[in-house]
């Protein structure tokens, strides 16, 4: 199989799972909108950046460990044995913080992300529950990421779209025949990952399986070295989760309550498109990692051509759906049928969606930059994008502009990165 046949089959498996990733996500909003209405869509923003920072975190260890996998792999080096138990051992360590918190103080947490007193009685059962299973969302990364790494994109695949599936019929079950609101939503979350990691797990039975679980002494060395190949996953989480408290704050602040939920409603719309182009980067992952360790610079140009090629023309069948149909899109979460809700989201919306043109690009190159073992310049890329450059506008534009200062921050920041991204592989390209 060619080069680039093998790519696109990479590519769509994972795009594909990160597509069934997204629904259960939207099917949460969907079933919360319905049963709180307004309220509910701000608890549930108001609790996403908490799981972006365990998603970020279970991100940057799992896909990161398994880039490192996938390098000495390709050298027959027997280091690559050692990847999988460090990464699960290290997970674990650091989901029992996540644990603790949600178990003494959800309240609170929900205090820092900006909640007043009665969001935070809404909201604290549910980032309880959801934050109790923070070991099985970080593990699942860690999952997915080996079998993926270890050729096996099509289970990988299979894991995410049943669990997202269990994981919307468990939502409706738990919320609404078992009444169970917004505590159910989480519980249904939660099982979701379970099943993705059970799944993933039959990997080790097959035959063609080379990932081995090595009980050894946990490494500090190789899992920084592990989290610096990941951190352009952990900074695509994270900012999610930055920027969305930084949002809400803003939002906050010129429109209350309701301009959150509108922000919610484009955030978990757009949350789709990014997930496709996460699938983009992660699909080119395996290949552009097995040809950088076998030095194979012919294959590396072919891989990241073809890439880029795909996500602009997904990027420009996004844009142009969302703009023909903002309207029905915001329809689906405003159950309230809030005039001024769906005035601020679906202007917002159209303008917000045009960033993916130049999202698609950085996403995608700051990947490839990670999985050829150039941590630093996909660094450089993601904090811009992510951090640095989303706040700095975020308030710059809104203090201008008010809300559609808001809504214009996310295109204004990917053509800023989209100058570091070009100069960035302009210099690489020249050595």
């Amino acid at each position: 199989m060619s080069v680039e046949k093998n790519l696109r089959k990479f590519i769509l498996t994972n795009v594909c799972a990160m597509v069934g990733l997204s629904c259960y996500i939207l099917a949460d909003t969907f079933f919360i909108s319905i049963a709180e209405g307004t309220k509910g869509i701000t608890t549930l923003n108001l609790t996403m950046p908490i799981y972006n920072l365990m998603f970020a975190i279970g991100s940057m260890i799992g896909i990161g460990s398994a880039t490192g996998y996938a390098f000495q792999k390709a050298k027959k080096s027997r280091e690559a044995d050692f990847y999988f138990f460090n990464s699960i051992f290290f997970t674990l360590v650091i989901s029992v913080v996540f644990i603790i918190l949600g178990i003494l103080c959800p309240e609170k947490v929900l205090g820092l992300m900006g909640a007043d007193s009665e969001i935070a009685v809404l909201g604290k059962g549910y980032l309880r529950i959801a934050m109790v299973f923070a070991p099985c969302f970080m593990l699942n990364y860690t999952f997915t990421a080996f079998v993926r790494n270890d050729f096996a994109p099509a289970l990988a695949m299979t894991a995410t779209f049943v669990s997202s599936f269990t994981n919307i019929v468990l939502d409706y079950l738990f919320m609404f025949p078992l009444k169970l609101g917004m505590r159910g939503a989480a519980l249904a979350t939660g099982m979701s990952p379970v099943i993705s990691i059970a799944i993933c797990s039959t990997h080790f039975l097959s035959k063609k399986n080379t990932i081995r679980f090595h009980w050894h002494r946990p490494s500090i060395i190789s899992i920084v070295k592990s989290c610096e190949l990941g951190i352009v996953a952990f900074v695509g989480e994270i900012s999610t989760g930055i920027t969305t408290t930084v949002f809400n704050f803003i939002t906050l602040g010129l429109a209350g309550n309701v301009g959150v939920a509108a922000y919610g409603v484009i955030t978990n719309i757009a949350l789709v498109s990014t997930y496709i182009f996460n699938g983009v980067s992660q699909g080119l992952q395996p290949l552009a990692s097995e040809a950088h360790g076998k030095n194979n610079k012919e294959d590396k140009k072919r891989i990241f051509r073809e890439s880029l090629m795909i996500g602009v023309v997904l990027a420009m069948i996004i844009i142009l759906l969302v703009e023909i149909f903002a309207e029905q899109c915001v329809c689906i979460f405003n159950s309230e049928h809030s005039e001024e809700l769906a005035a601020y989201a679906v202007t917002g919306l159209k303008l917000y969606i045009i960033g993916f043109l130049f999202a698609a690009i950085n996403i995608i190159s700051a990947g490839f930059l990670s999985a050829t073992d150039c941590a630093k310049s996909s660094s450089l890329i993601a904090i811009m994008r992510g951090l640095v450059a989303i706040t700095g506008f975020a308030f710059l534009l809104s203090g201008f502009f008010g809300m559609r200062g808001v809504w214009l921050t996310f295109p204004v920041t990917e053509v800023f990165t989209l100058a570091i991204t070009w100069f960035v592989l302009r210099r690489k390209k020249q050595k």
